[in-house]
């Protein structure tokens, strides 16, 4: 077995490309070897010096990448952050701290850039935790009955004047960054997209083998004004008694307003022949079940944490997003990597704009920086995390004082994987 001190980590170049690319399929229990078609399309994502791989005798065996990415938060603000992903390590690999060099490497090049956090999709919970990442939003999948939400199935039209019309992808490439830009700087923790998301979700740009090109819908208000979109795919399944019992899957849906939410899903469950419908991943407070007469025909088929937050500059954080009440809390963060540690004030104005400094006076709270990633956008409880032992109160009564100033209205949403 080759020491670690013998494994190589460091960034690609871009002729390691393929062997990189061979190893993170590998990772991802995916056909390690890719076409050389698709292995170009791939190369889209290539950006030197953030795509890290670790080598044992010239072979890749762990792979991480990651990319500038922007993070709205509470009040509408984005903040630049440090978007991890394709992090594998070969199964011949385990357990020899290849993911511990390449995060650290990564994380001290984001705070040396100023980014204000790191993010991430953890495709299993326990391993971030330790590089300083809390999960700062969930998501909910639905799957509707369609027979039993209570929708009359002679009207499937929106009730606002506006219309739902089919579209091609080259309508959604022009139309969906824009509307997208107007859901962001509304939503916290939705993310940015660039123009490579729009291509790989149209098909003009493709990473796999197979594509299957969903339908496309806009919904515009009776002004004409596009105000959500929607794609969706749908299977092609019979009852032996010739019924038709499809399922529409919904691959993402965005609607600025209430009223372009319920004519996108109304439309959805209208369909001729599907009988169910899986809503996607959506916000855990998102208003589809009770956009139907009958919200227990929509159950909850996946509830998960999903965009993990690890925080590089507490006093940026703090400062970007806005806060539900005045007030101030002084706070003591422990960071084993030593990126964001120490004792901050936060000050919370009327108007809801908050300062924060380091400071030497006594801390309210206690906690790890994982946990104000967790408390940060606005999802979580504190008063929850002392009773979980994860937040220290060292003045009563602080816990409930954060949970004032912190938490949101509506909870966050990230609408994205990557």
């Amino acid at each position: 077995m080759t020491s670690r001190a013998d494994i190589d980590v460091r960034p690609i170049d871009e002729s390691e490309f393929a062997d990189w690319s061979r190893a993170m399929n590998i990772g991802f229990l995916r056909e390690p070897t890719l076409g050389e078609e698709l292995l170009e399309a791939r190369r889209a994502q290539f950006v030197p010096g953030r795509t890290v791989g670790a080598f044992d005798d010239g072979r890749c065996v762990a792979t991480f990448r990651s990319f500038a990415q922007e993070l709205t938060v509470a009040g509408g603000a984005a903040v630049p952050a440090d978007a991890v992903t394709n992090v594998t390590v070969s199964p011949t690999h385990r357990r020899r701290g290849l993911l511990t060099r390449m995060m650290a490497q990564d994380l001290a090049a984001a705070k040396e850039r100023g980014d204000v956090v790191a993010t991430l999709i953890a495709a299993e919970y326990p391993i971030y935790g330790r590089y300083g990442f809390g999960p700062a939003t969930w998501t909910t999948e639905w799957t509707i009955d369609v027979p039993r939400a209570g929708l009359d199935p002679r009207w499937a039209g929106p009730e606002d004047g506006g219309r739902i019309d089919l579209v091609d992808a080259e309508d959604v490439r022009k139309l969906g960054p824009e509307l997208h830009e107007r859901l962001r700087r509304s939503q916290p923790g939705a993310v940015s997209r660039d123009e490579l998301w729009w291509q790989l979700a149209t098909g003009a740009v493709r990473f796999h083998a197979t594509f299957h090109e969903p339908f496309h819908v806009v919904h515009r208000s009776a002004a004409g004004e596009v105000q959500g979109m929607a794609a969706y795919t749908t299977d092609d399944t019979w009852g032996d008694a010739k019924q038709p019992l499809n399922t529409a899957k919904v691959k993402w849906l965005i609607g600025v307003s209430p009223a372009a939410e319920r004519a996108l899903w109304r439309y959805l469950c209208s369909i001729d022949w599907v009988v169910r419908v899986k809503s996607g991943y959506r916000a855990p407070d998102d208003l589809l079940p009770h956009v139907l007469p009958d919200p227990r025909a929509a159950a909850v088929t996946t509830q998960a944490d999903w965009l993990w937050v690890r925080i590089l500059d507490v006093v940026r954080a703090l400062e970007a997003r806005t806060y539900e009440a005045a007030g101030a809390l002084v706070l003591e963060v422990a960071d084993a990597g030593g990126l964001a540690g120490g004792r901050y004030r936060l000050e919370a104005s009327a108007d809801g704009a908050g300062t924060c400094a380091p400071t030497t006076e006594n801390p309210d709270l206690s906690l790890d920086v994982a946990d104000l990633a967790t408390l940060w956008l606005g999802d979580e409880s504190a008063v929850r995390l002392a009773a979980l032992g994860r937040v220290r109160e060292e003045r009563a009564g602080a816990a409930r004082q954060a949970d004032a100033l912190l938490r949101t209205s509506r909870r966050p949403w990230c609408p994205d994987i990557f």
